[in-house]
This record gives structure tokens, sequence and C-alpha cells, in this order.
């Protein structure tokens, strides 16, 4: 009988080490980012990291880990254990296309990584200097077709967003212009304030004071419906490009493995931080949206993102 009752105890109390075990998280969280800190993505990897913090209990620390278009980070998380401890926040240039961009086999997405949940979504904003005198998008265009090859654009790196919607206009509109790639958007702006280069498609958060100043004009953004923020400007998709509609997004991935649990409860976290008025706030003054989705929803919206752009850099021959 008393042998019966220790069994019974260390049953019990194997029982209890295993759920001890099983818990997450026990120690701090990596979130790891593709960029140098300042930027839109390390913004929201910072937003998240707070809420998170408060759910879980532990620290959810920002690690900047730039370089090779986002390959270095995206390499490191997938080499990670699979643990849960190490996630990366990114857009989706480093998570979809830098492989193909680069021309290497270093991961593929849906192998590679477990995606967990969407966190914030930018539109991307057609803009001129005021200086080039072409006041509308329908203006701009015109022109294009009229004087293909002579209108130059802004690009902040090749097969970046920004880069890929010109690719797509420039095919639905059966002209050219010149493509100028910078290295980021600071040069690029810098450049299109300054009349070097006549217009670009920019995220919304770097856009913002420009227009809001008047230094540059919005002529039609690329969201699928109008934003609350620029109500005045057309989108793409009214303007009869119904293809063109496109936003850089933030999400938030582990290494593919990780426990389906896990992911599960980040997902959940995820929403609920992202419906707290207080994050909407910081994310509308940053210039971004926040959006969750769940697990399936974020998994086939990423297949259709890599399905639609994937195609168009293999067929304009993109490449970094």
């Amino acid at each position: 009988m008393r042998f019966l009752k220790r069994l019974t105890a260390l049953f019990v109390f194997l029982c209890l080490a295993t759920g001890a075990q099983a818990a997450w998280p026990e120690k701090p969280v990596h979130l790891v980012v593709p960029y140098p800190p300042g930027g839109n993505v390390d913004l929201a990897a910072r937003i998240v990291a707070d809420g998170l913090e408060k759910e879980f209990g532990q620290p959810f620390v920002v690690e900047n880990r730039p370089g090779a278009g986002g390959m270095i980070a995206a390499s490191h998380v997938i080499k990670s254990d699979k643990d849960g401890y190490t996630l990366f926040v990114a857009p989706n240039g480093p998570v979809l296309f830098s492989p193909l961009l680069f021309r290497k086999d270093n991961y593929f997405w849906k192998d590679d990584f477990a995606p967990i949940g969407s966190i914030s979504f930018v539109t991307l904003v057609l803009q001129v200097n005021p200086e080039l005198d072409l006041n509308s998008a329908e203006a701009l265009f015109d022109y294009a077709k009229e004087h293909p090859g002579e209108l130059a654009m802004a690009s902040p790196g090749a097969g970046t967003q920004n880069h890929l919607i010109s690719e797509m206009m420039q095919r639905l509109l059966h002209t050219e212009w010149l493509t100028v790639h910078y290295k980021g958007n600071a040069p690029a702006t810098t450049d299109l304030l300054g009349g070097r280069v006549d217009f670009n498609f920019d995220q919304y958060t770097v856009a913002k004071q420009y227009i809001n100043s008047g230094k540059l004009n919005a002529l039609a953004v690329t969201s699928p419906e109008r934003m609350e923020s620029l109500p005045d400007v057309p989108t793409l998709k009214e303007l009869g490009y119904s293809d063109a509609v496109s936003e850089t997004f933030t999400g938030l991935f582990g290494p593919a493995g990780m426990p389906e649990d896990v992911v599960n409860e980040l997902n959940a976290a995820l929403e609920k931080i992202l419906n707290d008025p207080a994050v909407v706030k910081k994310f509308e003054t940053a210039g971004a949206e926040a959006r969750a989705m769940d697990v399936d929803d974020f998994k086939t919206f990423l297949t259709e993102q890599y399905d639609r752009w994937g195609t168009l850099i293999r067929g304009a021959n993109i490449h970094r």
C-alpha cells in the first residue's frame, strides 16, 4: 500500500514536472528584425513586443540583424531552435522574395517558416514632384504613354514592393519609364524632392509628411479602398487597374516545426493586441494599419502574394 502511494505521488510529480516544462515562455523571446532600428518594420516589432510582454509575462527582445535583403536575419531564424524563442518580424521581401531576387536557394517560405500572423499593412502612394505639373494619375499615365522612357521613377531598391508595383503598372499601361534604383527610401525621396526624378511609389509611412506639407503631390494609392487620411486621392483600382492593389505587410513568423500550440497562442495574443485602440492609434500615427489574420488566412494570403509577385519577378527578370 505504501509502495502504491509512493508510486502515485511519483506519477503526479512527473505529470506536474512535464506540465511545467511544457509551459511557454519560460525565458525571454527574441524578435528578429531584418533591418536597422527606426523603420516601419522595426516600429511594428517594438509595438507588438510591448503587447506580447504584457500578455505572456516575459521579455520580448527586438534584435536587429540587417543585410542581404533580409536573408541574414531570415537564415538566423530558420536555423534557430524550433522552440518558439526566436521569431521573425518581417515584411514581404525577406520572407517571400529575397531568394528569388538574389537567385539563391537559401530557403523557401512554405518549407522553412511557420507563419504566425499578420501585424500591419502599409499602402503605397503614387506621388510626384509638384514641378512636374501633372496633377492626376491619368495625366501622368497619359504622358508616360505619349513619351515612353522620358519619366524617371525613384525606387528604393530592385525587388521592393515599390519597384514591383511600378513594373506592374508599366505592363498594364503598355509603356515604360526609367527606373532609378537607390539604396533605400531616404535617398530616393531626397532626389524626388530635389526634382532629379519625377515620381515614385512610396509607403505612406514615408510619404505622409511630404504630402501633408505640400512638398509632394499624391495622385493615387494602391489600397483596395480609399484611405481615410487621403479621402480625395483615388485608388488605382477605381481608376481601372484592378490588378494594381499592393500593400507592404509586416508579419510574425517562426522556424518551421515550432510547436503548433505556441503558434496558436501567439496568434491569439496578436489579435488581442492589434485590436487594442491604443495600439491601433500608434500604427495610424505612423501611417500604417494594424490588421490581424488567423493562421490559415495568413497562409492563404502569403501563397497569393508569392504566386502573384513571384510571377512578375521571374517574368521581368528582376534580380539584385
